[in-house]
């Protein structure tokens, strides 16, 4: 699985992500209530990829790569810290930071912005106040719809893992990210370091992530098809 030479990253690019970044999680904050809401719909997500992923998360080779996924790109948590050290550094990053590296920064923010927005229109569906369960969560996410949409937030992971799988194989590009560590705390931005080498160790890690990219892009390809054909339990049996 190979992924293909970007175009040239920029820092306005990012800019511009991150403004629809911002947007978006101050429509997720619109009042205390459905805050809540939105947590608790981003919380049994999580759990659902940790139920469909703990095969994955029991292999060494995989376990950080796996946490790194539903942790900073597909799951519930915080990322604010991440995304506040982006908006104080984006105008800094053109002249800090590799092209690949700010490349795959701008990727990740891009699969978050659309993992937003599909939370949002999930959560405005799901009635406000009541537990998420898994029929409720099948017939909302029928009713939102845009499969096309759908079927990008999984080729858009897949995508950004098969070129982080490209960049660690870069001579010297891992090591200039862990040199950067000190510098990048000292300055305030511990947390868009941390997220980058976390990523890089990640992948490096697995010696190789078309096994693991592939699994991913099956698993959640099979239950969208159940999702969106009705299965009266897609979750029951798990795609494995």
């Amino acid at each position: 699985m190979t992924s293909p030479t970007p175009p040239a990253a920029s820092a306005t690019g990012l800019s511009a992500l991150l403004v629809r970044d911002r947007e978006l999680r101050a429509a997720a904050h619109a009042s205390p209530a459905f805050a809540r809401h939105v947590d608790a719909l981003r919380g049994w997500q999580a759990a659902r990829l940790e139920r469909t992923y703990a095969d994955l998360a029991a292999r060494p080779r995989y376990s950080a790569a796996i946490a790194f996924f539903l942790e900073e790109l597909y799951g519930a948590h915080d990322v604010s810290p991440r995304d506040h050290d982006l908006a104080r550094a984006s105008h800094l990053l053109e002249r800090a930071l590799p092209a690949n590296a700010l490349h795959a920064l701008e990727r990740a923010i891009a699969l978050e912005i659309l993992s937003q927005e599909f939370d949002l229109a999930m959560a405005r569906v799901l009635p406000v106040g009541r537990a998420v369960t898994a029929p409720a969560y099948a017939d909302a996410y029928r009713a939102v719809g845009r499969r096309a949409d759908r079927e990008r937030q999984i080729e858009a992971l897949v995508g950004l893992g098969a070129y982080l799988d490209t960049l660690v194989r870069k001579p010297g590009l891992g090591l200039l990210v862990r040199l950067a560590r000190r510098p990048a705390h000292a300055a305030g931005f511990a947390a868009l370091h941390d997220f980058l080498e976390r990523g890089f160790e990640a992948f490096g890690r697995m010696n190789g992530a078309d096994a693991f990219l592939g699994t991913i892009r099956a698993r959640e390809t099979l239950l969208l098809e159940r999702l969106f054909g009705g299965d009266p339990d897609p979750f029951v049996r798990g795609p494995r």
